[in-house]
């Protein structure tokens, strides 16, 4: 049978899919959503090289296959070790990925140096479909430019390409162009990435959950010429379940106005013109603390970075340890302790919500998700979606 929703081939209990590193806070932009509130200077407590190296040992020690491992800022290029770590952690085993920001760093000659050190993908950032709107929402003028040019460098150099797109109140009614710009230029994934309520993020006016199901549903289609995914958007493996189904029946999803015009304006600009992708992506089966680990630039292990929370330290314990035995994570592996409509919905082993924005809007890690619009029990087909849950 055909996966709808894909899950890690070992255990998310023992072993973590993803390890995100921030490798530095600084960064010369100023976008108005960033997690991190980046500094335009290196903080003087962040893991030095000794450490970074450290850090890899203990993620080479969850075993085969190792997690991947991205290192991501503020902007990682701002550390002169950079291609100095990556080449280390390669000689381990980890497949490395790099998330710079959109800077002059973006260079033909940078690019080269991480891919040479051993780096196999790329992920960049694009929050408009133009230089006026993407530079309105990074703070700086020139970021749209420099972000296509090195885009464009990094797949000349074989580099393996996602791109990241925040969706929010400024992106909303852009998506559709968004999703253009990226099919025209080609990208190994899309990325949406669903706002969080923290760092200056907390300034931005909020979603609806409703305009958040139009979203991933619009998301959702785009998989079928894109390869598409979320971030921070959980229930987007919800949408796919259902949508698998409803397409079984010849059915249609319920959706508002904002699916509609995004769907009109995709139509417009031939998106979903000419041949489509020979198989939709599946979602992956990954969440915070659940085969999602996050390492701050000091050292601190949080289930994401969007929920700042610690768990520990990589200078006092090793990462294992934390990620495999701390009371936060394995709370957070126990979709049995969800609260509210996330603890009552049928969806909630292969969801369970966003447990980022639910702390950022209730305080509270295992709160329902704010801005999920599904009503447990109202979708029907029980035997339909029990049969597609992944084991």
């Amino acid at each position: 049978m055909k996966r709808v929703v894909r899950v890690p081939r070992h255990a998310v209990a023992e072993r973590p899919f993803i390890v995100i590193w921030e490798a530095t806070r600084a960064c010369p932009l100023a976008c108005l959503h960033c997690r991190a509130e980046a500094q335009p200077r290196r903080h003087p407590d962040e893991l030095d090289g000794a450490d970074a190296r450290r850090l890899m040992d203990q993620i080479a020690a969850f075993g085969k296959p190792s997690p991947l491992f991205v290192m991501t800022g503020g902007d990682p290029f701002q550390r002169a070790d950079l291609t100095d770590l990556i080449a280390y952690g390669t000689s381990l085993g980890l497949r490395i990925a790099v998330s710079p920001s959109g800077t002059p760093t973006l260079t033909r000659e940078n690019l080269t140096a991480v891919r040479d050190a051993g780096a196999v993908a790329l992920s960049l950032s694009l929050d408009g479909s133009t230089a006026e709107r993407h530079d309105t929402f990074r703070g700086v003028p020139g970021v749209y430019d420099w972000t296509l040019d090195g885009w464009r460098t990094a797949r000349e150099l074989g580099l393996k390409v996602q791109i990241n797109t925040t969706v929010t109140r400024h992106s909303l009614h852009d998506l559709a162009d968004i999703a253009a710009v990226v099919k025209r230029e080609g990208a190994m994934i899309w990325s949406g990435f669903v706002l969080v309520p923290t760092g200056r993020g907390e300034q931005l006016q909020s979603l609806s959950a409703a305009e958040i199901e139009d979203v991933l549903h619009f998301l959702y289609d785009t998989g079928a010429v894109l390869a598409t995914k979320t971030t921070e958007g959980h229930h987007f493996r919800r949408v796919a379940l259902q949508r698998t189904i409803l397409d079984r029946h010849g059915e249609q999803p319920e959706t508002g106005p904002l699916y509609a015009s995004l769907r009109a304006r995709a139509a417009g600009l031939g998106l979903f013109d000419g041949e489509g992708r020979a198989v939709r992506r599946p979602p992956m089966d990954v969440g915070s603390g659940r085969g999602f680990v996050f390492v701050s630039h000091t050292g601190e292990v949080h289930p994401s970075g969007f929920l700042p929370l610690s768990a520990g330290n990589v200078r006092h314990h090793p990462l294992p340890d934390i990620y495999r035995g701390s009371a936060l994570f394995t709370s957070l592996r126990d979709p049995s302790l969800l609260e509210g409509k996330c603890g009552a919905c049928e969806f909630r082993t292969v969801c369970g919500g966003s447990r980022s924005r639910a702390y950022g809007v209730t305080g509270r890690t295992l709160a329902a998700d704010p801005w999920c619009a599904y009503e447990p029990g109202s979708f029907g087909y029980e035997s339909e979606v029990r049969e597609l849950l992944p084991s």
